[in-house]
């Protein structure tokens, strides 16, 4: 029996859409979060006096550290934005493709 339904969502034009859909946003978040973060180390490994002139004239902190942090913030906001898009519109196309095929 279950055999059975799986083939039926297998075949089940919205189950490609989703899944196609799906793994393009998926590379394309990877894409960019892999671009945010390897960017970081190679301004690290390349531009070291960049990250380590002080913010201000007088401070200790360095342009190193708010830019590591907003590495950090970009992290939790790309996440939230695949969550969101996954909550909404991927699961609302996986409730119709389980609709359909019972």
């Amino acid at each position: 029996m279950s055999q059975e339904i799986y083939a039926r969502i297998r075949a089940n034009p919205k189950y490609q859409q989703l899944k196609d859909t799906r793994n393009a946003y998926g590379w394309v978040m990877t894409i960019i979060m892999l671009v945010v973060y390897y960017g970081y180390i190679a301004l690290i490994a390349f531009d070291k006096e960049f990250l380590a002139a002080p913010l201000s004239a007088s401070g200790v902190t360095t342009l190193g550290i708010p830019i590591g942090v907003g590495v950090i913030a970009f992290t939790i906001i790309i996440t939230g934005i695949y969550v969101r898009r996954a909550n909404g519109e991927f699961d609302k196309l996986k409730a119709e493709i389980i609709k359909e095929v019972q």
